[in-house]
């Protein structure tokens, strides 16, 4: 009889449930607001390149403070946001196989490929960029042009931190796929237990 009600409780999971939703929902929480709040750089970025396109084609003057602007914007815009893309599950993927596999078999995928490329390809771009920044800092890289931004090492520092918010990212997705995989119904932004 033992053995008998043994069999039917149900396992002990893997990933301990409270902690993991609490880790999730702080990631997603992150990199939910961090994603907000660089949508306003994309109103500052075509403000800002409005104002140049005007400047330019009807007063025939430019700034190079201006010109950088634009794609020092563009640039963090695109490093930071990358993990709340991750997050919306808007990153590109090939969807000819994806979308007709089941949601198990969508969590085993997004697991393995997380595993075999999003962690080390995050830790390589984080591990080889910190130096780089670094140097960047220590000699207070500014525009080599004449009228630039003089802040340069702000942008570059840009680059560990966007990866390390994707990094942060997928390890949320990977504790949703280990509790999807465990039999949890988790749902993004609402994870709850079966």
């Amino acid at each position: 009889m033992r053995e008998v009600d043994a069999v039917a409780q149900p396992r002990e999971e893997v990933v301990p449930a409270g902690l993991s939703f609490a880790l999730i929902r702080w990631i997603d929480a992150v990199n939910d607001r961090v994603g907000r709040a660089a949508s306003w750089l994309t109103l500052l970025m075509v403000i800002i390149t409005t104002y140049d396109v005007v400047m330019r084609y009807l007063f025939k003057t430019s700034f190079v403070f201006i010109q950088e602007m634009e794609w020092h914007l563009f640039a963090i815009l695109f490093l930071v946001v990358a993990g709340y893309t991750h997050l919306k599950g808007d990153h590109v993927r090939v969807d000819i196989f994806y979308a007709r596999t089941s949601p198990r078999k969508r969590a085993w995928i997004d697991l393995v490929c997380s595993v075999l490329f999003l962690f080390p390809t995050v830790f390589l771009l984080v591990w080889t960029s910190i130096p780089f920044v670094i140097n960047s800092i220590a000699v207070l890289e500014g525009s080599p042009d004449p009228g630039g931004i003089p802040g340069r090492f702000v942008l570059k520092a840009m680059i560990p931190f966007g990866f390390i918010l994707v990094g942060l990212q997928g390890i949320s997705e990977t504790l949703k796929n280990l509790l999807r995989l465990a039999g949890k119904d988790v749902v993004i932004g609402k994870e709850t237990p079966k």
